[in-house]
């Protein structure tokens, strides 16, 4: 088994117990959920409803306290114990099956599991889960699209989430956020205010919640002090009657030291996830921050050394890795395939006053991901000109270990986009990115994603005057045959309209979805701690926070840019072939052309070698992308904004695609963020951030960019100062985020003979890392196609 580096025998035992653990189903949320719903559905609104079943929840979930652990709680009965949300997605037992049984991405599912699934969680559920009130309500042209992959949808399976906890939850506890909710309840104004009532149930549920939490905590105080009793070990006893005196005090009051900081952080999230399966999971956004002030004051104190703060962030990191993503089945489980849940810590940037946030902790944290070699929590750089380099070096350092963490964004970058948005200045100061690399305000903002379009897809069905090869549905509008175009700006043309068409498909979609989650899915726990939920008196999934977005992910850029870089020089300029002749050859997934595949290939200019012919072609794109969706409005007071980035689902997507006039063969996977296609990029790295670089990315709400370098490339301290010189330059362009792959294709092929032995191998995917042996194929052949950069 791996190990980490640096590691005591403590954190080394519960490193080894969450990576030897195996994932598997957990059936008690599903049973507690069904038992609570039960007792109070119809009796009460459904806010309070919502608040009593989670009430229900934090009484009666198994409480764990693992051997020898400092931060304590678990999400499951145990860690890698994934719990089930049948309130919105209730799966089959045939899902359970395919679930224990396949290779990739397993959840172990024993017989007893699938018997209370059949026989009590189904019965009461089936028909009355968010997908099913979803499914039901979308229009036969949406259920089209969806099933063609055109689109994806998020809220599919999981609940709006893409959230980041601010400030607050360390400086106050849950008996004054229960006092503050009291006070808005007498403020109500039943004369003047006609959703006064409304508001009261959702204050309501809000106050039960916070008692919620504080029993949660107090359970495991509780715990805490009999196993102290049963312990004969007088340092393990100390320790357990000191984590029942930390659970007794928070989070019902706001923590006084780093360790009380840590665990009350802890249980919010804990609570944020047992709720509802949010996507992507709840974050501590900007960790190094908030935790400074408590470590600066015990260190001055004496009451804390950097070795004991270091230790107890190790346990704080080996929580995270044991809770799986929730179980996914379907598109869902294609567009994100990994256990991993997207928790994605900030660290660096700038602090609320806008001076530099780099101190003593973020090289804490630093160590802590070099050291700890986890798939989770995701850990990402924030980057201002402010910071200095002495910190890009450390991150640069840290990258080169070849984990792919930590992603690297560009705070002054990520500012301008809040801006742009509408976020005040001090709020804006106080954001970051979550997830991939999405921004938003911490504690001030719901940014959720509502799925990714298939840009590539949308293009094919264009070059087919509306239809759907893949199926022979007429799925779009007729915008004419495209052998009659006569330039690319008839065929740009074209394309806006079906984007303009899809899109409207599936915003009219998720705004309905969007309803769905106010109505019967409100979010009182999550509300609590996010402003201005409580002073609006509004559900976080109702619209109550201070800011509201809602992104479309586009997907494919690069191999979009490609494909109609191909018809514009060999179509139409070149006229080496006419659009009748290369759509055949495509039809045909180039049998008995290669030759021609080979043209499209390698004498076309290519997206991502800062060739302004394939370079201004991707920003006429993404001009149709951003006008098509950028501003649009949901009926909560959301604005749509656009981001590109793919998590897995241009694996997915390319397999509904078939051959493409770039050269791809049917069903290969598309190019993934904004990077170029695989293998496309010629001239150099430098080359690639020039070319994304155009794309105005300050527009969007996040930009994903990979590049692979080989290990010797960022050898030595040489290397180092390339890498963070690259890093330095591509920011300077407002790019906002880069990532790195440090690995050469050849370790990833003998992965592929010989699995067994890279059991601990991690690779940077797209907006995570993931173990290289828990990928598909597919995939696995997607990143080793990726250009191999040999030298900056």
């Amino acid at each position: 088994m791996a190990t980490g580096k640096n590691i005591n025998s403590r954190v080394q035992k519960l490193r080894d117990q969450s990576v030897a653990a195996v994932p598997r189903l957990a059936i008690e949320r599903a049973r507690l959920v069904t038992a609570a719903y039960k007792q109070y559905a119809g009796k009460v609104s459904v806010p309070v409803l919502r608040a009593l079943t989670f009430q229900y929840l934090m009484e009666n979930k198994t409480i764990c306290i693992n051997e020898d652990e400092l931060i304590v709680g678990e999400r499951g009965p145990g860690p890698q114990a994934a719990p089930t949300y049948p309130e919105l997605c209730c799966h089959t037992v045939e899902d359970f099956a395919i679930m224990d049984k396949r290779d990739k991405i397993f959840f172990k599912v024993d017989q007893e599991t699938k018997r209370i699934q059949a026989e009590e969680i189904i019965p009461f559920w089936q028909g009355k889960a968010m997908r099913d009130l979803m499914f039901a309500q979308m229009t036969p042209a949406w259920q089209a699209c969806y099933e063609a992959g055109i689109f994806t949808e998020f809220m599919e399976q999981r609940a709006p989430g893409h959230t980041v906890a601010g400030g607050k939850i360390y400086q106050q506890g849950f008996l004054d956020f229960k006092k503050e909710i009291e006070a808005r309840l007498a403020a109500l104004d039943y004369h003047q205010d006609a959703a006064a009532y409304d508001k009261q149930e959702e204050l309501r549920a809000m106050a039960i919640c916070c008692e919620a939490i504080i029993t949660f905590a107090r359970r495991h105080a509780d715990k805490a002090s009999e196993l102290a009793d049963k312990e004969q070990n007088p340092a393990r006893k100390k320790e357990l009657e000191e984590i029942a005196g930390i659970c007794r005090h928070v989070p019902a009051l706001a923590p006084r030291t780093f360790r009380e900081a840590l665990q009350t952080y802890w249980f919010v999230h804990l609570s944020v996830i047992t709720e509802l399966n949010t996507w992507d999971s709840f974050c501590p956004g900007k960790l190094d921050i908030h935790l400074q002030p408590f470590y600066e004051r015990e260190i001055q104190a004496g009451t804390l050394t950097r070795e004991a703060a270091k230790e107890l962030l190790q346990c704080f990191w080996v929580k995270f890795n044991n809770q799986p993503a929730p179980p996914k089945v379907g598109i869902t489980l294609q567009e994100s395939a990994t256990y991993t849940d997207f928790c994605n810590i900030n660290i660096g940037g700038i602090k609320p006053d806008g001076s530099n946030g780099v101190n003593e902790v973020s090289y804490l944290l630093l160590d802590i991901v070099e050291e700890m070699e986890l798939l989770q929590p995701s850990t990402n750089v924030q980057i201002s000109r402010k910071n200095p380099d002495q910190f890009v070096l450390r991150a640069a350092e840290v990258i080169r270990a070849g984990m792919g963490f930590p992603s690297v964004f560009n705070t002054d970058a990520v500012l301008e986009e809040l801006l742009r948005q509408g976020k005040s200045l001090e709020d804006a100061r106080g954001g970051g990115t979550s997830g991939c690399v999405e921004v938003g305000c911490f504690g001030k903002e719901a940014y959720i994603l509502t799925g990714y379009l298939n840009l590539v897809k949308i293009l094919e069905i264009t070059l087919h005057n509306g239809i759907d090869p893949l199926t022979g549905k007429q799925l779009g509008l007729k915008t004419g045959d495209p052998a009659h175009f006569t330039s690319l700006a008839d065929l740009l043309a074209a394309f806006k309209q079906q984007v303009g068409h899809f899109v409207d498909i599936k915003i009219k979609g998720s705004n309905i979805i969007e309803m769905l989650y106010a109505k019967y899915m409100p979010a009182p726990f999550m509300s609590i701690v996010i402003d201005d939920c409580i002073a609006n008196g509004r559900d976080y999934n109702a619209g109550g926070a201070r800011y509201n977005s809602r992104y479309i992910q586009g997907v494919g850029i690069g191999s979009i840019t490609d494909c109609l870089a191909a018809i514009e020089y060999h179509v139409f300029d070149h006229k080496r072939f006419s659009m009748r002749e290369l759509l055949d050859i495509v039809k045909s997934d180039f049998a008995g052309q290669e030759k021609v595949r080979q043209l499209l290939l390698n004498k076309t200019p290519k997206y991502g070698n800062d060739d302004d012919y394939a370079d201004d072609i991707m920003l006429k794109v993404f001009e149709i992308f951003h006008e098509v969706v950028n501003g649009r409005k949901t009926p909560t007071g959301g604005t749509y904004r656009i981001e590109m980035l793919p998590t897995t689902c241009h694996v997915y997507f390319g397999a509904v695609i078939g051959a493409t006039p770039d050269g791809r063969k049917a069903g290969r996977p598309l190019s993934e963020g904004i990077s170029p296609v695989q293998g496309a990029d010629k001239n150099g790295p430098t080359a690639v951030i020039k070319s994304a670089a155009k794309m105005d990315q300050l527009r969007t709400g996040g930009a994903l960019l990979n590049q692979k370098f080989t290990p010797q490339v960022v050898q030595g301290e040489d290397g180092l100062r390339k890498l963070k010189d690259l890093i330095r330059a591509y920011f300077k362009l407002d790019g906002h985020h880069i990532q790195f792959n440090i690995v050469d294709a050849g370790t990833l092929r003998a992965a592929q003979q010989s699995p067994e032995q890279y059991n601990n191998l991690i690779v940077r995917v797209a907006g995570y890392s993931d173990y290289f042996n828990n990928l598909t194929k597919d995939l696995q052949d997607e990143i080793i196609e990726r250009t191999e950069h040999r030298a900056f």
